[in-house]
């Protein structure tokens, strides 16, 4: 999918505790008592509503935050604790009407049928504006709360044999989408008759076996929930290399990379696209979205304060696997339009502090965004996949 400068970009916000930034729970604003109510994620999902954005991201994960890549910490002054990400999804889907709802999911130890079902179930319930973003963990600590398996504990980055591990994760990852996606197709569009005069209900031959045999899953199907309304629901996953992008180019209709500027967004979105084509989805449109975390205030000077003064309360710097941008709406907006012309197709921002940067998001940079032609006034489809540009597809074992 071509992205130019000059084309409407698309915008996604990431939701995580109460900000991206560790001493984000500390602000006034912050709502740090509110964080496990139902309340809480309605008014985030509300406000970025009322921003236009496509689609919001919910984190989640299969065991507590951690300042460390592989191991719970002790930490006892940053937010710890989460609320499923998936209900969290079905609990604001009634309470939106356009915006898309894509909550993470861990593929490594969740089962594709019940991620399958849950999805569709969001589809159901949000009429249309379900996703997912898959995720893999390599934590052996969290393996351990299953039980199932154990995960070997990588002790050097730098050695392709010690990484091994990890890019089964991903090939198993993307063979857990597609067990999903299969199963979403189980059922034919027409399959429910509901014809009470014959008394049948459902067509039994509109329903279909998926066969599917790997190297991590063997899942015979059907799905017992009926194909959600897009058809496919949006797969996006986040890459910040050539293992993760392949899982992106073989399974995701979004990617979210984290390029810190022009000329690395140009060969990252190059890199994928070579990688789309060696998986046989050339033809098929895949958007890449930039992710960056915003500290965002009326000036420059403002917004790089409160990230020192956030730095000072967390005890070191601020630093992330994408860039951190602090500065203006408008100066954030010269900068989207930059990655935009480099063949990024949008955006997913990660604010600070949700109570502070998810309404500059939306009633700052949105409003300048508008104001140079390069996003929407309205919503103006019915479904994520219409608001993303993509077309629902055939069912893959529905008779020609």
């Amino acid at each position: 999918m071509s992205s130019t400068p000059t084309s409407p970009l698309h915008l996604a916000v990431a939701l995580d505790g109460t900000g991206w930034h560790p001493a984000s729970w500390r602000e006034p604003e912050a709502r740090p008592r509110d964080l496990f109510t139902a309340a809480y994620w309605a008014d985030l999902a509300i406000e970025a509503e009322h921003g236009l954005l496509d689609f919001l991201t919910i984190e989640d994960g299969l065991g507590p935050q951690s300042s460390h890549f592989l191991d719970p910490d002790e930490r006892t002054d940053q937010v710890r604790g989460r609320l499923d990400a998936v209900l969290i999804a079905s609990r604001v889907a009634p309470l939106t009407r356009h915006i898309g709802l894509v909550p993470t999911v861990v593929a490594t130890h969740t089962e594709p049928f019940h991620i399958s079902k849950a999805i569709a179930t969001l589809d159901y319930v949000s009429t249309g504006r379900a996703g997912l973003r898959v995720q893999i963990t390599a934590r052996p600590n969290e393996a351990a709360h299953f039980g199932r398996r154990t995960v070997p504990r990588i002790e050097a980055y730098d050695d392709p044999d010690a990484l091994a591990p990890v890019t089964d994760l991903f090939d198993e990852a993307a063979d857990h989408v597609e067990v999903v996606r299969r199963l979403w197709d189980s059922w034919d569009d027409d399959a429910e008759i509901r014809d009470v005069a014959t008394g049948r209900f459902i067509d039994r031959d509109k329903l279909h076996y998926i066969d599917f045999e790997g190297t991590h899953f063997s899942v015979r199907g059907p799905s017992i929930t009926p194909r959600p309304p897009q058809g496919q629901p949006i797969v996006s996953a986040l890459a910040h290399d050539t293992v993760p992008y392949r899982l992106v180019a073989r399974a995701a209709d979004i990617g979210f990379v984290t390029p810190p500027g022009a000329d690395e967004a140009r060969s990252i979105v190059g890199r994928i696209r070579t990688e789309q084509h060696a998986a046989g989805r050339a033809a098929e449109p895949l958007h890449v979205f930039g992710d960056l975390v915003v500290f965002l205030d009326h000036d420059a000077a403002a917004a790089r304060g409160r990230k020192e003064r956030l730095d000072a309360l967390a005890g070191l710097p601020y630093t992330s696997d994408a860039p951190v941008f602090t500065g203006t709406p408008a100066q954030l907006a010269d900068t989207l339009q930059e990655l935009q012309g480099a063949g990024l197709t949008g955006f997913r921002l990660r604010p600070a502090v949700l109570a502070h940067d998810l309404p500059a998001i939306t009633r700052g940079l949105v409003p300048e965004l508008q104001r140079r032609g390069a996003f929407r006034h309205a919503y103006e489809a019915g479904t994520l996949r219409g608001l993303l540009g993509l077309a629902r597809p055939a069912n893959r074992y529905a008779a020609a």
